[in-house]
């Protein structure tokens, strides 16, 4: 009995001996932990966000070329629509879409009977009045002898001369009807007035047509221009003859044009004023309805204030930036000017200072007097858990 009490004290003991082990083992883990234990107030400290310094910049000054652009279709100025200029059947067309012509090259016939008449009506006209004349002519003549031997009045003479006159007054008439029926069978010929291509048949043989009835389109791919608009805040830098860089749908490299006018006045109801570019095409790589874009850079002398392009978001419709300032992450509302998509970066006009430090790319779910902090480079793995863990689910877009 007594050794068993005594197995039971020792017992006892160890356990208590393994109890305060581990009273000793805990305790300085609370103390290395200390610095996350809780506050008076019962909440946990915030932890500042850490970025590392690829991850923040700082504005820089560097010149901002103006680009102005704008766009539109391709046109031909040099088209022209070739129309019947008398009523008749149209015999038939030489030519068809796609064919190459040149300039007073015949493109069909139409049956001109009508015209035709009126021109042998017309020249026997004119027969008659010579007629009336050679007639008129000798009796003014044997007049004018009697009126010299006292035969005939002053009175008699005079009206000789006026039938005389009216007779060269009614051949000068059908002389010019002549003429103008003459020119219309004439203009009736179906012609190309310039030299192209044929765009568009608007008839078929066969077809009774009536004059100005558009028969055929030859379109000249020689030249081209190209039809925008640009706002009344950027007309200002343009002027007739500057170079312009323009790219064609379909085509790579772009080719130069020049500024061949601008419009005098913006287009009603808008802020837009339009410009003609013309761009040389002999070589007719370009058609005409083919969508191309027109871009004009300006050179800059000024240097501005920029940030990447990737710095700068924009919420309801207010462009922002991310910026760490007293140890603190704030939000700042940003005014941008111009921008320079080949080196990607804005102007910025408002809202910074070339000290500022700014997020180099735009973070998910920050919030604005959150505490932050640039420290020294990690490894990616690092930098990640730290944001990741710090910023409670602060994410880059992408």
């Amino acid at each position: 009995m007594g050794i068993s009490k005594r197995r039971l004290w020792v017992g006892g003991f160890v356990v208590a001996a393994v109890a305060a082990g581990i009273g000793l083992a805990v305790v300085p883990r609370l103390g290395n932990g200390a610095k996350d234990a809780p506050s008076k107030d019962g909440k946990k400290p915030e932890v500042p966000l850490e970025f590392v310094a690829s991850e923040v910049v700082r504005p820089s000054m560097a010149s901002m070329p103006l680009v102005i652009e704008f766009s539109g279709p391709l046109v031909a100025p040099r088209t022209a629509v070739v129309r019947a200029k008398a009523a008749g059947t149209l015999l038939g067309l030489r030519v068809g879409e796609g064919s190459r012509v040149k300039a007073d090259q015949l493109l069909g016939d139409i049956d001109l009977a009508d015209l035709q008449s009126r021109v042998t009506e017309r020249s026997a006209s004119v027969e008659s009045a010579q007629a009336s004349l050679a007639e008129a002519e000798r009796q003014h003549a044997a007049n004018v002898g009697l009126a010299s031997q006292n035969f005939i009045s002053p009175t008699a003479l005079q009206s000789s001369q006026a039938r005389l006159d009216a007779a060269r007054a009614q051949l000068k008439s059908v002389q010019a009807q002549l003429a103008t029926v003459r020119l219309g069978v004439k203009e009736a010929a179906l012609v190309s007035p310039i030299a192209g291509i044929v765009g568009k048949r608007h008839v078929v043989p066969g077809e009774k047509v009536s004059a100005e009835q558009q028969l055929l389109t030859v379109v000249d791919l020689s030249s081209l221009e190209l039809a925008g608009t640009v706002g009344t805040h950027e007309v200002s830098q343009l002027n007739a003859g500057q170079a312009v860089q323009v790219t064609v749908e379909g085509s790579v490299q772009p080719v130069t044009g020049r500024i061949e006018r601008i419009a005098p006045a913006a287009e009603t109801g808008t802020r837009s004023i339009g410009v003609v570019v013309s761009l040389d095409n002999r070589k007719e790589q370009f058609r005409a309805g083919q969508y191309a874009m027109g871009k004009v850079v300006l050179a800059d002398e000024s240097k501005r204030l920029t940030l990447p392009t990737s710095a700068i978001g924009s919420t309801s419709g207010q462009e922002q930036v991310w910026v760490i300032e007293g140890g603190a992450l704030l939000r700042r509302a940003v005014t941008t000017g111009r921008r320079d998509d080949v080196q990607a970066r804005v102007e910025v006009l408002q809202g910074l200072t070339p000290d500022s430090t700014v997020l180099a790319a735009r973070f998910d779910n920050l919030r604005d007097g959150a505490k932050a902090a640039v420290v020294a480079a990690k490894s990616a793995s690092a930098a990640s858990v730290s944001v990741a863990g710090s910023a409670s689910g602060a994410s880059v877009q992408k």
